[in-house]
């Protein structure tokens, strides 16, 4: 396939005080996204903490508290996107969560699923600070189950995701491009404006090196009740690579390496069809040739200190 619709959310954090409501919060937002006519929905990084609110309001601020507790909700919304995804017949990201891989050892974790309800994961690979040192969540390089980079082979083409911070780091995108990745997703929670520009430049960097689409959706918030959330900025996009390739198209990539972008801190979908030939003709015969030229850089190279 050389093209297909997408959607990224900016998806806005709820409170809820039965299940039943996120349920029906959740199917009505994924029903909009299809009704789009994308074929994948991408919702972002630790939108499943809004369940939190479904605790009891004693651990809302104790965020290791929360952890095992949070595990009884896991099969459900599993079981919740699966049903989604087959409704609609879509590849669905579910919103990533805190998953106690083995016992008291928890991943960042999102599952990815396909139009026939099947499903697979991405676990996060690099933690912030606040993830390690506060929350207790362990990157999947720690080599529990997970703790590698994937590639997911779809009808669509081959689709990777690095979650939030994971994006900060050429290294990981970069060993998905070599497997054939040609569209990047991005799912984000990020607490400040500050943070939010970290992720949307890590983004646009892993598509400019790969010569790839990046799709960045990001969590939106306010949620002072939690101090597992308390508030998440950003702006849904699709960046790529900002090269015109040697047919120099009127309708090819955008100077700016931004193809679509949504409004800050507005909530919804933002749509748009990816045409992979635009991206596969960059790294074929583009002005620069990131992709190829990234694998003649020696992997011992390094750098000598000259004084002056």
């Amino acid at each position: 396939m050389t093209s297909f619709q997408i959607a990224a959310a900016a998806y806005p954090c709820q409170q809820y005080t039965h299940w039943d409501d996120y349920a029906a919060h959740l199917s009505r937002f994924v029903a909009e996204g299809a009704a789009t006519g994308a074929k994948l929905l991408l919702l972002p990084e630790y939108a499943s903490l809004e369940l939190v609110s479904l605790l009891r309001p004693a651990v809302w601020n104790d965020v290791q508290a929360q952890r095992p507790l949070m595990q009884q909700f896991l099969p459900g919304m599993l079981d919740l996107h699966s049903r989604l995804a087959r409704q609609h017949g879509l590849y669905l990201v579910a919103a990533s969560f805190p998953t106690e891989a083995e016992a008291g050892h928890y991943l960042n974790r999102a599952y990815f699923f396909a139009p026939d309800g099947r499903h697979s994961h991405q676990d996060k690979i690099m933690m912030t600070r606040f993830e390690a040192e506060e929350w207790g969540i362990e990157g999947g390089s720690a080599g529990r189950d997970g703790g590698q980079a994937q590639v997911f082979e779809t009808e669509l083409g081959r689709v990777g995701i690095n979650i939030c911070y994971d994006a900060e780091f050429p290294a990981m995108a970069a060993a998905q491009a070599r497997a054939g990745m040609e569209v990047l997703l991005v799912p984000s929670f990020t607490g400040s404006a500050h943070g939010y520009t970290r992720v949307r430049v890590g983004s646009m960097a892993r598509a400019l090196e790969n010569q790839i689409y990046a799709v960045h959706a990001p969590f939106l918030a306010d949620a002072r009740w939690t101090y597992a959330i308390e508030a998440a900025v950003g702006a849904a996009a699709i960046y790529a690579p900002a090269d015109p390739g040697a047919a120099q198209a009127p309708n090819g990539l955008p100077a700016s390496g931004i193809v679509a972008q949504g409004e800050m801190n507005a909530p919804g979908w933002l749509t748009y069809t990816l045409d992979l030939a635009l991206t596969r003709e960059v790294r074929r015969d583009g002005h620069v040739l990131n992709a190829r030229d990234s694998l003649r850089l020696p992997s011992s190279l390094s750098a000598d200190v000259v004084r002056l």
